[in-house]
């Protein structure tokens, strides 16, 4: 029987190389992320590879809109093997005191709140089934202090503290919970701040594709910096 992955953010960055990597291993795929031109080009570009590649429009900001997704993935594709928490949003430049209440309760949304509302809505069903894992994209941010991008920081050491907890939750189940946490990495979203890449995107992808299909299950709990070459 085929895999199913579940991806937030596929459109780009992180996000699309782990869409492709994965529709290379043959599995299917629900992308999740807002309409646009580069979610239907991700979803093209994995049918090519042949794989069953499906969009789910969804804005992670919103909870109503992610309960929407998930129900209509669970509905028209079954449980999922994997998910991959990897949406997120930055703000960078604004110092602490001049960042706005909205762009801070955003960030949260996106990087924190959104990965907490897709597994509460798909762990019934990997439960059910004691099959499946997590991988939560997170940022060796989530380690250090980030100036003038304190909301993504912030909201990714939460992350990686989510990742762990869920991942306690799911010691004696068949399910993993792990947290991968990539320096610079070249995308459109590092282009936004003053800091050199250090990997690409597809380095990434072939890691969070290796704890979501491949390692043994002790990796329950990890998080796995990558600092490049």
């Amino acid at each position: 029987m085929t895999a199913l992955a579940v991806v937030t953010g596929p459109s780009r960055g992180i996000g699309r190389a782990v869409a492709l990597e994965l529709a290379r291993r043959g599995v299917d795929l629900a992308l999740v992320g807002r309409p646009s031109e580069r979610l239907a080009s991700i979803e093209a570009e994995c049918q090519a590879l042949g794989t069953r590649a499906r969009s789910f429009a969804c804005d992670v900001a919103e909870p109503e809109s992610i309960a929407r997704a998930m129900e209509a993935v669970l509905r028209e594709q079954g449980a999922p093997d994997l998910v991959v928490n990897n949406a997120a949003e930055l703000v960078y430049g604004p110092r602490v005191h001049e960042l706005t209440l909205e762009a801070w309760d955003r960030t949260m949304a996106v990087n924190l709140r959104a990965p907490f509302l897709v597994c509460r809505a798909l762990l019934p069903s990997m439960l059910a089934r004691n099959a499946g894992r997590f991988v939560h994209v997170a940022s060796i941010s989530s380690t250090i202090g980030c100036e003038r991008a304190s909301a993504y920081a912030a909201s990714k050491w939460a992350l990686v503290g989510f990742a762990k907890s869920l991942a306690e939750e799911l010691r004696g189940t068949k399910l993993v919970s792990v947290a991968v946490l990539p320096g610079s990495v070249d995308t459109d979203m590092l282009a936004a701040t003053p800091f050199p890449p250090q990997m690409s995107a597809a380095d990434v992808a072939r890691v969070v594709v290796y704890y979501g299909l491949d390692a043994p299950s002790a990796v329950q709990g990890a998080a796995v910096e990558l600092f490049g070459a």
